[in-house]
């Protein structure tokens, strides 16, 4: 049911909009509607928000909706989406502190980063933006968040504004333990120092590498499952590939399978595209037979790397 109006005693400064669908926030082109989506004009109006909000109604962060299924019923609660207050980028050449905001994009970071000679290069090919990349403790080419993470600000569900050593967050391959309906509103990395051409001319590379082998130009949310190795493609030549998600996909003969609009990429089989007219529900289904077949023919249990939310269309 829809939230009653008002949500909050005290009307925000950023734009709260009731019954906004979410299609159009999330690469995949699928989701129906929020009760409530809120965009805050920077954290002092994120904190008095989550405040006033009655702690009974749920709250989920979407950043830039790269590694999302919003289900065809909508979300029931909260969605917060971060902007232009949080995506700043600030670089000290002197100690290689990288500070970013939550909705600065991964990309972005990177090429600050190197112009100012310090190397976060692996978060160049990753996508979406740096509050996804910690709670997921996002990684590519054998780098990781973990790796360079001093700490992070966030707002508690309950409004208040905390630091948060990296140590704390318990980052493993695609997971931390940052709680449910805290919101990451920026980051502290630390990134050695290299040679600024050096570091473009390895970013380069790593997009011509992503191109070639990933379905860049289609409606995608990325990596759909976690690789069950249990670690991310390191780009090595001594890179293992049999406990690849992709490997055992295509093993199970799915590579391009389709279901409704949804397909399995034929040119990275890890990959679910809409081809057009998918819902979230032909998604979802898709992915969860790609599991069973999986199963069925390796015995590895593959897990969810795109996030699901939101309920199922009535």
């Amino acid at each position: 049911m829809t939230l009653a109006t008002p949500i909050t005693p005290c009307p925000p400064r950023g734009a709260l909009t009731a019954g906004r669908v979410l299609a159009d926030l999330t690469w995949l082109r699928v989701g129906g509607p929020a009760d409530w989506l809120f965009q805050p004009a920077d954290e002092a109006d994120l904190t008095q928000f989550l405040a006033q909000l009655p702690a009974d109604v749920p709250v989920f962060p979407i950043g830039v909706g790269s590694n999302l299924i919003v289900r065809d019923g909508g979300i029931r609660g909260v969605v917060i989406r971060l902007g232009r207050g949080f995506n700043g980028i600030e670089v000290d050449p002197e100690s290689g502190i990288v500070t970013a905001g939550a909705a600065a994009l991964d990309a972005h970071v990177a090429r600050r980063a190197a112009e100012a000679g310090r190397d976060l290069t692996f978060l160049r090919t990753i996508p979406g933006s740096i509050g996804g990349a910690v709670r997921m403790n996002a990684g590519c080419y054998g780098s990781y968040v973990a790796d360079h993470l001093i700490d992070i600000r966030a707002v508690t569900r309950d409004g208040r504004p905390v630091t948060i050593p990296a140590g704390d967050l318990a980052l493993a391959y695609r997971s931390s333990s940052l709680p449910d309906g805290w919101i990451v509103t920026g980051a502290r990395l630390r990134a050695d120092a290299a040679d600024p051409a050096q570091l473009a001319q390895r970013m380069d590379e790593q997009l011509a590498r992503r191109d070639a082998s990933q379905p860049v130009k289609e409606r995608s949310a990325g990596s759909t499952f976690r690789n069950p190795a249990g670690f991310s493609s390191t780009g090595r030549a001594d890179d293992r590939h049999d406990l690849k998600a992709w490997t055992l996909i295509d093993a199970a003969g799915l590579r391009g399978h389709r279901l409704g609009g949804a397909q399995m990429s034929e040119k990275h089989p890890n990959f679910l595209l809409n081809t057009g007219d998918a819902s979230a529900a032909d998604l979802e289904a898709l992915g969860e037979l790609v599991r069973a077949r999986v199963r069925e023919t390796s015995g590895h249990a593959l897990q969810w790397e795109v996030i699901r939310i939101g309920e199922p269309a009535p």
